[in-house]
């Protein structure tokens, strides 16, 4: 299996308003980087987006790493979703979690790739992860899409 590297970062000029995501997607010597802004979104739906993005762009079963500055992201798809979904996506106190969509979109991605998820304090000094921060804040100021839904 190959091993991919996937730094992510999200950005919203307001929470919630106008966001955007920044990727860098590096296999061996190849470097790639992606990005996208919405009209209306949260800074935890473009970590999340960031993070899916990220692996549709992979052809074939990967070990990934997934490098990124956000908690929600790196806890979420570490430890809290296994006992989300052992409570049909509720949180303790039962209610439905929130990004729902994106959470069963990672869920999907997670049992093709053997993922890891490492996070990093942003602004830390960290190369790619400056890139997707550059990425995600120019993205969030030209929005080209309005929504992100993973529902169907």
């Amino acid at each position: 299996m190959k091993f991919v590297e996937i730094y992510t970062d999200g950005s919203c000029i307001k929470n919630p308003g106008p966001g955007g995501y920044g990727i860098l997607l590096k296999y061996k010597n190849y470097k790639k980087t992606f990005s996208k802004g919405f009209f209306f979104t949260t800074n935890n739906r473009m970590e999340l987006i960031a993070a899916i993005e990220g692996l549709k762009h992979l052809k074939k079963k990967c070990i990934v790493k997934i490098i990124t500055d956000s908690k929600y992201l790196k806890l979420g798809i570490s430890i809290w979703i296994k006992k989300w979904k052992k409570k049909n996506w509720n949180t303790i106190r039962k209610k439905k979690i929130k990004n729902l969509d994106l959470w069963k979109k990672l869920n999907k991605l997670n049992k093709i790739h053997k993922i890891e998820c490492i996070w990093i304090k942003s602004h830390s000094g960290n190369h790619e992860n400056e890139i997707c921060d550059k990425l995600a804040k120019k993205a969030s100021k030209n929005p080209i899409i309005e929504d992100y839904e993973y529902t169907k």
